[in-house]
């Protein structure tokens, strides 16, 4: 199994090295970087969900045994996630909150869709492409009610569901999706030049964000809150994947769902982990780290599904 840390790992992570290697250098300043992921994950990124999502057979995609072993894992770490941080590291629960979404937000696009493509081929990311579906409604969705309803104590449920719905229809990847179910639901096509125009964005799309996401991650550095951190680290990269395999083995998910489904659940917390603490301004240094260390770690940790999965 050494040869797939070479084959299918390694490179993934050298893209996300050069981009941490040259703005650490100074060769890109902070902007660029800033550019380039505004790019990727602004128009690139959602433009390759939309294409992805158009063009899926619903039919055979969406095994509810699939979404089911995922979700439920997801779940699962983060009740832990906000449970751990309020009563073993005494954080408030707005904090805890934002920590539990750092263990519920897997990087399933910018890791898991690479990885699991040199892994196993471009044919098998049937299972991928359904998990990134519902991935951020799902999470956003989460993370902003328990959010929303922690601190609209006494505020009533309608100033909730206005919150979580008005955070949710600004998030251009969500929309990037209901757009792409819209267009496979109903028939329509782009024409040839705009289909051609289309592969060409999204095949910048990876690349682009793995290399802005080495660039970024130059920005932060794993300051205090080690316990809290590690503690996030053990439950993305290890307790989700085995509740999925659990899951997965007892729905009897076939093999090719079963893969993506324990890869994806593998995968470091995304970059959305540190957005969301961002955009309530709770455990922002906590939810930084998390992405930086954990997506260093996942070098070995993803080794080792790999190896467990054959």
């Amino acid at each position: 199994m050494f040869q797939s840390l070479i084959d299918v790992i390694l490179p993934v992570f050298l893209v996300i090295g050069a981009g941490y290697a040259t703005t650490r250098a100074g060769y890109f300043q902070q902007n660029h970087i800033d550019g380039i992921m505004r790019f990727t994950q602004g128009f690139a990124v959602p433009c390759l969900l939309f294409s992805a999502i158009s063009h899926l057979d619903l039919k055979a995609s969406f095994d509810p045994r699939l979404l089911a072993s995922f979700y439920s894992g997801a779940l699962i770490c983060f009740t832990l996630g906000v449970f751990g941080a309020r009563f073993l590291f005494n954080r408030d629960w707005e904090d805890a909150v934002a920590i539990g979404f750092c263990c519920l937000f897997s990087n399933s696009v910018l890791l898991g869709l690479p990885i699991t493509e040199r892994a196993y081929g471009a044919g098998n990311l049937t299972g991928n492409y359904a998990i990134i579906a519902f991935h951020s409604p799902f999470c956003y969705g989460v993370g902003i009610t328990a959010m929303e309803a922690v601190r609209s104590r006494g505020r009533g449920g309608r100033h909730m569901v206005r919150a979580v719905l008005t955070a949710m229809f600004r998030n251009v990847l969500i929309l990037a999706i209901a757009l792409g179910f819209i267009v496979n639901l109903t028939g329509l096509q782009l024409f040839g030049a705009a289909e051609q125009a289309l592969s060409l964005i999204t095949r910048t799309a990876l690349p682009g964000a793995l290399f802005a996401l080495g660039g970024v991650l130059v920005q932060y550095k794993p300051e205090g809150d080690m316990k809290t951190i590690l503690f996030v680290c053990a439950l993305s990269l290890m307790a989700h994947p085995a509740f999925v395999w659990l899951f997965g083995k007892g729905f009897g998910l076939p093999q090719d769902l079963f893969r993506s489904g324990v890869l994806n659940a593998s995968m470091a917390p995304g970059f959305n982990a540190y957005i969301f603490a961002n955009m309530y301004g709770r455990a922002k240094r906590v939810a930084a780290s998390s992405v930086l260390i954990a997506t260093g770690s996942s070098i070995l940790t993803v080794w080792f599904w790999l190896f467990i999965l054959g």
